[in-house]
Order: C-alpha cells, then sequence, then structure tokens
C-alpha cells in the first residue's frame, strides 16, 4: 500500500473500485479534478495537507476525462467536485475549490466514523 496520508490518483476503473472496497468503514474523500481545471490545480496543494492531517480519512484523485464513466456514474458536472463517500454511498458534496468548506464537511464526517446515519 501507499504511505499514510496521501492522495491516491485513480488511473483505471478496477482501481476507483479497488480503493472503495479498500475503504469500506472508513470516510472516502474524492476530488473529482480534471488537468485543464485551474481550480482544481490551485486546490490541489490544499486537499495533500489535508490528507497528511487526516491519515484515517482516504483520499482519492480522479481526472474526469480519464474516468468519463466514474464522473457520470456519480453525477459530477463541474470541476473540481469533492465527494465524501462513507460505505460505498455519497454523504456529502463540495462543488468548487473552496477550502473553508470542504474542510467543515471533511471535519464533520471524519470525526464520527463510528456511528451511522
Amino acid at each position: 500500500m501507499g504511505e499514510e496520508g496521501q492522495v491516491i490518483s485513480c488511473h483505471t476503473v478496477d482501481a476507483w473500485n479497488q480503493q472503495i472496497q479498500n475503504g469500506k468503514n472508513k470516510l472516502i474523500v474524492v476530488d473529482f479534478a480534471a488537468s485543464w481545471c485551474g481550480p482544481c490545480r490551485a486546490i490541489a496543494p490544499f486537499v495533500s495537507e489535508l490528507a497528511k492531517k487526516m491519515p484515517h480519512v482516504i483520499f482519492l484523485k480522479v481526472d474526469v476525462d480519464e474516468l468519463k464513466e466514474i464522473a457520470s456514474d456519480w453525477g459530477v458536472e463541474a470541476m473540481p467536485t469533492f465527494l465524501l463517500l462513507k460505505d460505498g454511498k455519497t454523504v456529502a458534496k463540495v462543488v468548487g475549490a473552496k477550502k473553508e468548506d470542504l474542510q467543515q464537511t471533511i471535519n464533520k464526517h471524519a470525526g464520527n466514523s463510528s456511528s451511522s446515519a
């Protein structure tokens, strides 16, 4: 496995499915981005910092041009879109490069990982 606290890029559907399986009992934050998207590039270092601070959360990155079917499966229409997943379901969504919103949303869902709705 990769080192703790890093953003894992998924380049294939298989890699994506494997990460979703691996993260069954954890919070997964998925950064849907595109190489041509300025805001995506701008927020990437911030996402990496969050990943370092929160080793108990899995951070994934998906290039929407590379994995179009995954982006459309999850209803991603704008970049960047951050989906927070638990048990394979979306529990929250942050659209746009909004650092504060993203951090607060992750904190809210990462804190109470033992309780289920």
